[in-house]
């Protein structure tokens, strides 16, 4: 008698970078459910930073050695996947330290006390009496974490939906934590949760008709069907473009970007720049995979509209960044024209293309999340000053801070010595060498028009009057160790950017 079902292979010493980021949040979870109020923050932290540290050094040492397709084919652990791992792990590290800040009554700390209560109510009160902690952040983060690394590894489209959901699921929850502006929050959580369905409807139709056109879900069998051409091209580009567009929404790329000002300015601080870094790797490392492994045969039917996309995303992430009075919002705006920067070398189509977008995610996401962290230290009358005109005279009240801001902004800005600028010219000269030299102009120019108001928050931070009422709080190691790693890393990237320029050359070849 034939077996209906046959087990498939599963490598779990592969996936071992995975499986202990998993553990790791579900032990956090028994800690929420059993250990004392007073002690869960001191048995949080170090449980999650273990668990991101353990599952590095697993990856490091086990993960080049164990390269391969495990899962009956569904998980790619190949040279692209390893390394977005890696830096989702070490993003994902920062990250969280920034999210452990805690300021020991001298400020409010950044996350509610009461994430399920109304804002305002008794139950939020008694809990900021009693002195809560909102510690559930840690289990959610690292939940989020270990779905954006199965999003970069997935090789089969219903895998991918299953990571998108796993990583996107936590950020909406987190999203809406913020103690600062409560109901605030609690709208850009509902409305990134309602948008984000939205992506995710989008996402499921284009799989759908890509699975009527080559009959699988997973990319090597698609390509296959791709390339041979069964004569259903009626219902495969629509399919292309339904997918790309779930994924380019969590990239926050044009018309997908409507969500990104309201949730990066709502969201409490630190789960901005975790979202803004690491989400953003996630997003394009599947991206790169799908478009590069599954559809690879119709390039020229969606690069043009990609093309336009980037160019969307560029202009108007650059354009709407400079009407800003808001810090945050001028940082989300920016993000929306870096993803545009990104999209310009994924489009390259070549290993040059593959290893310019991982190098430039490394750089944003080193960037992104001191910049937030700093975001977070700037308070007005017990909360964060983020309008702009707070930050007048900064430089002269905390020179440091206003010194590591501004050399963020440089990065941003692309200013040589800075991976910014790196970054920039590897994913530009990547295009102009495929004949996309016209992006890469617009991209210069994009860049100039976000060098104003990158520029204009500097002279106002060392040039403009001392706002009345602006403090600095006091970091403590855990947030100025993350401020001082992403400043190094930045101006190593910019200084020596070959260790890891040469890193993602020799990684940048999908498994097929």
């Amino acid at each position: 008698m034939t077996d209906l079902f046959v087990p498939p292979a599963i490598n779990y010493v592969a996936l071992l970078p995975l499986i202990i980021v998993f553990v790791g949040g579900l032990v956090g979870v028994l800690v929420e459910g059993f250990a004392g109020r007073e002690h869960r923050y001191a048995v949080q932290v170090p449980v999650s930073v273990a668990t991101l540290v353990l599952a590095f050094v697993a990856l490091v040492v086990l993960g080049p050695g164990e390269q391969g397709l495990t899962a009956a084919g569904v998980i790619a652990l190949d040279g692209p996947a390893l390394l977005l791992q890696g830096l989702i792990l070490l993003l994902s590290l920062m990250g969280l330290l920034v999210m452990a800040e805690r300021f020991g009554g001298q400020q409010p700390d950044t996350f509610t006390q009461a994430g399920a209560s109304t804002p305002g109510s008794a139950e939020e009160s008694l809990s900021t009496r009693l002195g809560a902690t909102t510690t559930e952040v840690f289990p959610l983060t690292l939940f989020s974490v270990g779905g954006m690394m199965l999003f970069v590894a997935a090789n089969d489209l219903i895998l991918l939906f299953i990571a998108l959901e796993v990583l996107s699921l936590p950020l909406y929850i987190l999203t809406g934590l913020a103690r600062r502006r409560r109901l605030l929050s609690q709208e850009a959580s509902l409305k990134y949760f309602l948008l984000g369905s939205f992506s995710s409807a989008f996402y499921l139709f284009g799989a759908v008709l890509v699975y009527g056109y080559a009959g699988s879900m997973r990319f090597p069998e698609i390509a296959v069907a791709v390339s041979s051409g069964v004569g259903m091209d009626g219902i495969l580009i629509p399919g292309v473009l339904l997918i790309v567009s779930g994924l380019l929404f969590k990239v926050g790329a044009v018309p997908f970007h409507a969500w990104t000002p309201d949730v990066y300015q709502g969201a409490p601080t630190p789960v901005t720049g975790f979202m803004a870094a690491c989400t953003k790797v996630a997003a394009f490392g599947a991206m790169l995979r799908v478009l590069y492994v599954a559809f690879e045969g119709v390039r020229l039917e969606w690069q043009p509209i990609l093309a336009a996309i980037a160019v969307l995303t560029m202009v108007v992430g650059a354009v709407l960044a400079i009407v800003q009075t808001d810090v945050k919002r001028i940082l989300a705006y920016s993000s929306i024209a870096h993803a545009g920067f990104v999209l310009v070398g994924l489009i390259s189509m070549d290993q040059a293309g593959i290893s310019s977008t991982m190098f430039y995610l490394a750089a944003y996401g080193f960037m992104t999340i001191p910049a937030f962290a700093i975001i977070a230290l700037v308070r007005s009358s017990g909360t964060e000053a983020s309008q702009v005109g707070q930050w007048a005279g900064l430089g002269r009240r905390s020179p440091w801070l206003a010194a590591s801001f501004t050399f963020l902004m440089l990065a941003f800005t692309g200013i040589p010595l800075t991976s910014g600028f790196t970054g920039k010219f590897a994913v530009f000269s990547a295009a102009i060498s495929q004949g996309w030299a016209w992006l890469a102009v617009i991209g210069v120019l994009a860049s100039a028009v976000t060098a104003y108001i990158y520029f204009k928050l500097v002279v106002t931070m060392w040039v403009g009057d001392e706002a009345g009422g602006t403090t600095v709080a006091a970091p403590s190691l855990l947030t100025t160790f993350a401020i001082v790693a992403g400043l190094a890393v930045t101006l190593g990237l910019g200084v020596m950017p070959s260790p890891l320029l040469d890193l993602a050359q020799s990684t940048a070849s999908f498994l097929r």
